[in-house]
């Protein structure tokens, strides 16, 4: 009966996960093929004078396009992190640790999406960035990665477990 239990939080899981990755990668693609319809004649549309605007901008690199020359790397490494949320997802217990994931999960594969769509060569191809802060340019998927970095920080702050412990590691506990 435990295995049976276990197995069908595994599912609601899982299916948790996919369902907010798909809904939140869906939202973030569809914002960029606004920004490059809406956008690409160049013009910039403004939300709060001075403060935040809508601006199309081909990102070559990470964050504030840094390391511009090295996009196949960056295509690498969000391919392993896709694959490492989806195994941390698996492995959790926890509901918000894969709300948390599934948002990281969406970040990562939203971004790696474009540097795949928009490529000439091997995995160099560009971000989609269009919500220009005056500072800085980024996307729905950048705002995920950030909220992601919150969540984790309170959730570390706040000891919210990654696994639950199961009956035979508490019963030990009680011994």
């Amino acid at each position: 009966m435990n295995g049976n239990n276990t197995t069908g939080r595994l599912r609601w899981r899982v299916a948790v996960f996919v369902c907010v990755a798909a809904v939140a990668l869906l939202i973030d693609q569809l914002s960029k093929q606004w920004a490059l319809s809406a956008l690409s004649d160049g013009r910039s549309l403004t939300v709060i004078e001075g403060e935040l605007s809508f601006t199309l901008v081909r990102n070559p690199g990470a964050s504030l396009g840094f390391g511009s020359g090295f996009t196949w790397v960056f295509s690498l490494l969000a391919m392993a992190v896709c694959v490492g949320l989806v195994v941390l997802a698996l492995r959790t217990t926890s509901y918000a640790w894969v709300l948390t994931l599934a948002f990281a999960f969406a970040g990562a594969l939203g971004n790696l999406v474009d540097r795949v769509a928009y490529a000439d060569g091997f995995l160099d191809g560009k971000v989609v960035d269009f919500i220009d802060y005056g500072w800085s340019v980024g996307n729905i998927a950048d705002i995920y990665l950030v909220i992601v970095g919150v969540a984790i920080v309170l959730m570390l702050a706040f000891n919210v477990p990654f696994e639950r412990k199961s009956d035979d590691e508490h019963k030990g506990e009680r011994a």
